[in-house]
């Protein structure tokens, strides 16, 4: 045993969820912690997706961390939806002023994680063949990282270069003069396939189903707003922990019904000339009735036709079987209008798709497609991906995947029955994707700190989620999930992307501040649905599961 070094919590990655549980565990509750990022630094999402275009699509304001008014304060932002270099900037800053590196190991990847149901401990082996072990598991993976390139006959014979918007070069990609191939039109192409086209000498887009897509209206902030939101930091904050989206919104004007024709095109071109995303929230029942879900997508599809020119492209790019938000709503900056340009194809492979990639290109059909760079951006095993890829086994040597082979099943999207002191940060079952994420991250983060400092004061060594209450909390996110129009598209919410994945809606969509309050709930209730259990040999329990 003198191999493998001992610790309070593991923490697995280093993205915003991970340095924020490291900022709690460390610096609030005295914990000796060790995280392992699989990159050379901190970052997560915003390490690994740096493609052309890359944004957020929530407000940079509140894009942010809250636990600290100083570094809200010292930090400014330049954009109202930040560009991935200045996230990145922000996310290393934030290690820079609170030290998060030095307790950091970079460059190492956990290959398996165990627990021991003797000594209630995890035992987590990296690909370094590094051994640590602590009583607390935290799994900071991020939705969004298992980037994933579809088996194409005949990839590994392409004789030029390949990308994937989710693993970008650091020193980036030069296009100029370049025939380049993007697949997929999802958020990542959205984002990337203007900006690719102002360099390339010629960009073919490969679409099998076009995608929804709002205007951003990006511009830069202002002055006297950044000060504005910096004097009443505290409110907009609060604001933000209890709003569906963990952002503060312009209030729905009612039902689409409860309006006249007229009122209704007012509303929808307000909302689409302001930009972002309040143009899904303008009318109470957009996603929840079919019907007033046409008039929502039936706005969009004809804008799209007035942006478009040719007739035959625009066709191609209006979506039309599934429901406006069921998948990811995509912010975009002149994404249709790019087909205008000279230089840009579509190519739909819908009807016909890819049948492999050449040493020259890709064939589709009868028609090979010669380029120099293919870059895919197709997306991600979104959600339980980055935890499945990870060998964690439970009490009784139970693995993760095994137990979730039918869909994820999860305790409040923290906990999962059988794997005692595993917390998983915005893991399915929690709203996270589906919400500003940084409200997601440090709610889970908060609340996991209070229960390990309630575990501490009450001499408990072990906590685990209760079968029963896990199956009605899966129930209760499926049934909420049902009164809505998200089951009805195809998207990687229920892991349609990924051949063989279980259809299963993964996030919460009940809301980040209704799920605060069920949280808030559980805890308040002696962490109802959780057993607790004392160290069945121990004096101090206090120092056995938590030093200080």
């Amino acid at each position: 045993m003198s191999d493998i070094q001992r610790c309070d919590a593991i923490v697995i990655g280093a993205g915003f969820a991970g340095m924020y549980a490291l900022r709690r565990f460390r610096d609030d509750l005295g914990m000796r912690v060790r995280v392992f990022e699989r990159g050379t630094d901190v970052g997560g999402t915003w390490y690994w997706n740096r493609y052309p275009g890359a944004r957020c699509d929530v407000e940079s304001m509140f894009y942010s961390y809250s636990f600290s008014e100083d570094l809200e304060k010292e930090w400014e932002w330049s954009e109202l939806f930040p560009a991935q270099p200045e996230i990145l900037a922000y996310a290393n800053h934030v290690a820079d002023r609170f030290d998060l590196r030095k307790d950091i190991s970079f460059e190492t990847s956990v290959e398996s994680a165990d627990f021991d149901d003797d000594t209630t401990e995890w035992t987590v082996t990296t690909d370094r063949g590094e051994r640590v072990t602590a009583p607390y598991l935290i799994t900071a993976v991020g939705c969004l990282s298992a980037s994933r390139v579809p088996p194409f006959p005949g990839l590994d014979t392409f004789a030029g270069q390949t990308y994937h918007t989710g693993q970008w070069p650091h020193d980036g990609v030069d296009f100029t003069d370049k025939r380049v191939a993007v697949i997929g039109t999802g958020s990542s192409g959205i984002q990337a396939i203007p900006m690719i086209a102002q360099q390339a000498a010629q960009l073919t887009v490969f679409q099998r189903t076009p995608s929804f897509s709002l205007p951003a209206r990006n511009r830069p902030l202002a002055a006297e707003e950044i000060a504005e939101f910096k004097a009443n930091f505290r409110e907009r904050r609060a604001a933000a922990r209890v709003a569906p989206s963990g952002v503060p919104g312009i209030p729905a004007v009612g039902s689409v019904f409860s309006v006249d024709d007229q009122r209704r095109a007012d509303v929808m071109t307000e909302r689409w000339n302001r930009g972002g995303t309040s143009f899904l929230s303008a009318f109470n029942d957009t996603l929840r009735n079919s019907e007033a879900n046409e008039f929502s997508a039936d706005y969009v599809r004809e804008r799209i036709r007035e942006i478009v020119a040719d007739p035959d492209t625009a066709e191609k790019l209006v979506p039309r079987d599934y429901p406006i938000g069921a998948k990811r709503i995509c912010l975009d900056t002149d994404y249709f209008a790019t087909y205008n340009r000279d230089n840009v194809d579509l190519v739909s492979v819908r009807e016909t798709p890819i049948e492999e990639i050449t040493p020259r290109g890709l064939r589709v059909g009868d028609t090979e497609y010669e380029v120099d760079i293919i870059v895919f951006a197709t997306g991600y095993d979104a959600m339980t991906g980055p935890l499945n890829a990870i060998d964690i086994r439970g009490g009784g040597g139970r693995l993760l995947r095994d137990k979730w082979a039918a869909g994820p099943r999860t305790y409040l999207g923290i906990a999962t029955a059988g794997f005692p002191n595993l917390f998983m940060l915005t893991a399915p079952g929690s709203p996270s994707v589906l919400v500003n994420m940084i409200i997601s991250i440090e709610q889970h983060v908060d609340w996991v700190t209070d229960l390990l400092v309630h575990l501490r004061e009450q001499g408990y060594s072990r906590v685990e989620a209760v079968p029963e209450d896990e199956d009605k909390w899966v129930e209760h996110v499926n049934q909420v999930a049902s009164y809505t129009l998200y089951p009805e598209a195809n998207s990687w919410y229920l892991g349609a992307n990924i051949p063989g994945k279980p259809r299963v809606f993964m996030p919460y969509v009940g809301g980040a501040g209704p799920y605060r309050k069920i949280c808030d709930d559980v805890a308040a209730d002696s962490y109802r649905g959780f057993v607790l259990t004392e160290p069945a040999t121990a004096s101090d329990a206090v120092d056995a599961s938590v030093s200080r």
